[in-house]
């Protein structure tokens, strides 16, 4: 067994983050080395409007010519930022430029935390958000929400797990969740009162965090025990960094569905024609392409169902 020593632990923690931030690198298990993806490529560029989905687009979106989306640029490989720091990338990004092509618009990113989106579509500053986020019965009542992947939740834990935790063995543990993620408002409550508080022990202890990015570098210097977070994303980092973390199994499936979907305001105009372009994305050969790119095949879906 490689034994660490702190100061190897903390090049790994800087490492992790490195590699999760807008980048995307690669990095040795002792190394700070990251190189990140100059992968730019426009997957939509051959994309041709879809007559269906024009012909659905509300007046106000033809004469505007344009769609704002909104998104936290921070999550790798689903979304984040190229080696130019300007230009987004993953899974998500090439949903948005292929849905805005399926509707004959340009597209504007607009890069934004995670908790401020919703608001910020039910504000008007933003038409849609495709950023990892799944239908809940309190989203459902601002969003339209359509469906587009499948993902779900881990926990990352030290690496060798040497607590020897489980998913049924938080209790009384630092779990750190990011702020306004379905693993903050639903899973994680969902899995404590499961496995903990039903059965008389101690509570799960949510860490609320901005980011994956700090939640990482908080588990490698030991100041909280896990990282409750998306399976896709850890799964990622963990590639970028071996045995920075150790990704606990099953993933966790409790409190929410785990297909992800996309957002815009409750009762929207848009609504229909964003639909139909989303369920020509999903038939086309280029949504398969982008899983492919990104390491998600898995997460291939079918039906653009709305929620």
């Amino acid at each position: 067994m490689k034994i660490r020593t702190k100061a190897q632990t903390a090049s790994a923690g800087l490492a992790v983050l490195l590699a999760l931030s807008a980048c995307g690198g690669t990095a040795g298990s002792d190394s700070t080395e990251t190189s990140k993806t100059s992968n730019t490529a426009d997957i939509s560029e051959s994309v041709q409007p879809d007559e269906k989905a024009v012909s659905l687009l509300p007046a106000s979106y033809k004469d505007k010519g344009e769609l704002t989306v909104a998104m936290d640029l921070h999550y790798p490989p689903t979304t984040f930022l190229a080696e130019d720091d300007t230009t987004p990338i993953g899974l998500n990004p090439d949903i948005a430029r292929l849905v805005a092509k399926k509707l004959g618009l340009k597209l504007k990113f607009e890069n934004t935390k995670f908790d401020t989106i919703i608001p910020g579509i039910d504000g008007g500053r933003y038409d849609l958000t495709i950023t990892t986020m799944s239908a809940t019965a309190e989203r459902l009542k601002v969003l339209d929400m359509i469906d587009y992947f499948k993902a779900g939740n881990s926990v990352a834990v030290s690496a060798g797990n040497p607590l020897k935790l489980t998913n049924e063995s938080l209790c009384g543990k630092n779990i750190a969740v990011t702020a306004g993620s379905t693993g903050q408002l639903k899973r994680l409550p969902a899995l404590d009162e499961q496995t903990c508080t039903s059965k008389g022990q101690p509570a799960i202890n949510a860490v609320t965090l901005p980011n994956v990015q700090e939640a990482l570098t908080q588990l490698a210097s030991k100041r909280i025990d896990g990282v409750f977070y998306d399976t896709t994303s850890l799964a990622w980092a963990e590639k970028q960094q071996p045995n920075a973390f150790t990704i606990l199994t099953p993933q966790v499936n409790v409190g929410s569905s785990d297909i992800t979907a996309v957002g815009l305001k409750k009762g929207s105009a848009l609504t229909p024609a964003l639909q139909a372009a989303v369920q020509s994305v999903l038939n086309s050969p280029e949504y398969k392409k982008s899983l492919s790119n990104w390491g998600l095949e898995s997460g291939a879906i079918t039906d653009a169902k709305l929620n």
